[in-house]
């Protein structure tokens, strides 16, 4: 029988969530061990540093006890432990998707830090609007390559745009997103029918 692999685990994490659409799509869920991990910036979590020493998840504790972070490296070890495409491995379609994958990336960063900025007791103004701009910035390019996302194979790029995007959604609901981007809207609606991303929608629960 295959071993598990433990998985600190969040609902709420849009990190965590690209690392089950990768599990979902890989058939590789049920090799995971999910262990419900609350990984808040100003309390590190000990049971998380133990394997992890940025306290961060997901964390991927291997079965020899090693671990693997960020989100990146363990859905390319997902990918490869699966013999799975989601990582294209030459030419055009491996470079747009590495460059869709860090754009994502690069947003929820944005994302979480505005977010984190805005609950502040006294939030600085000018941190509120550059994060507004970003964002915004990150959304108008996206809408501008929905085509190209529609037409692209389906990997780690476009699973880390749609991640984001749930995650504007989460917890940026007045940001009205769709309306500044209804064809990256239209692209989204698609891809978020796939059974792997209605298994991992974010929830508080």
């Amino acid at each position: 029988m295959a071993s598990k692999l433990t998985l600190h685990w969040s609902p709420k994490s849009p990190y965590v969530r690209k690392v089950m659409v990768c599990a979902h799509e890989l058939k590789l869920i049920d090799r995971l061990s999910l262990v419900r991990s609350v990984a808040a910036m100003l309390k590190p979590n000990p049971a998380i540093m133990a394997v992890n020493p940025l306290s961060k998840i997901p964390t991927l504790v291997l079965e020899d006890g090693s671990a693997l972070f960020d989100s990146a490296v363990i859905c390319e070890y997902l990918d490869d432990l699966a013999g799975g495409t989601l990582f294209p491995r030459t030419g055009e379609d491996r470079w747009q998707a590495l460059r869709w994958h860090a754009l994502g990336d690069g947003l929820l960063d944005a994302l979480i830090l505005w977010r984190n900025e805005r609950e502040r007791s006294v939030p600085l103004q000018p941190l509120l609007d550059a994060f507004d701009l970003k964002v915004r910035a990150a959304l108008q390019v996206l809408d501008a390559e929905a085509e190209a996302l529609m037409r692209a194979p389906f990997s780690i790029g476009p699973i880390t745009v749609a991640c984001a995007l749930g995650y504007v959604d989460y917890r940026f609901d007045t940001l009205e997103w769709r309306t500044l981007a209804p064809r990256l809207a239209n692209w989204n609606s698609e891809i978020t029918k796939r059974p792997s991303f209605q298994a991992t929608a974010p929830t508080d629960g």
